[in-house]
């Protein structure tokens, strides 16, 4: 149990990257969803609450193995790479796009993400995520928005 704990916390080799295993993360789910056909935003909604149910509880099982939110860790990326995606148009641009953003508000952690890694176990390691994932889908949105009304796009 404890090595398919693992393997799942980890989406496999990924999280072994040796150079941003998060962003390999988040990589995987952004092209997985991408060369898959659209998800009804029903089932998307869907997908992305029991994922994050099951994630917070994965992370949490997982961290009594590799420490606290330690860099193999990648299931939280799953979670916020799936918000980052809510409504993007499923295309190459939009998605690396989503991704981009993704990446760097999880990064740079702003409106309270940095605070929520201090929350205990898979709480704390899946929180931050979802808000860096609720954020780069606000701010693909707004920026889309912006274009239409600057007259750039239709």
């Amino acid at each position: 149990m404890r090595t398919i704990v693992r393997w799942i916390a980890t989406l496999g080799p990924v999280g072994y990257a040796p150079i941003a295993p998060a962003t390999a993360g988040s990589a995987v789910v952004a092209l997985a969803f991408l060369l898959a056909p659209p998800v009804p935003m029903p089932i998307f909604a869907a997908m992305i609450l029991c994922g994050t149910a099951f994630a917070i509880w994965i992370a949490d099982e997982a961290e009594k193995q590799l420490g606290h939110d330690a860099h193999p860790i990648v299931i939280d990326e799953v979670v916020g790479q799936m918000l980052a995606l809510v409504l993007v148009p499923h295309t190459w641009i939009a998605y690396g796009i989503a991704f981009a953003l993704f990446r760097v508000f999880d990064v740079w952690k702003p409106l309270g993400a940095h605070e929520a890694q201090a929350l205990p176990g898979g709480v704390g390691v899946v929180t931050d995520d979802v808000i860096a994932g609720i954020t780069a889908c606000g701010a693909f949105h707004l920026g889309a928005w912006a274009m239409r009304a600057a007259g750039w796009t239709r």
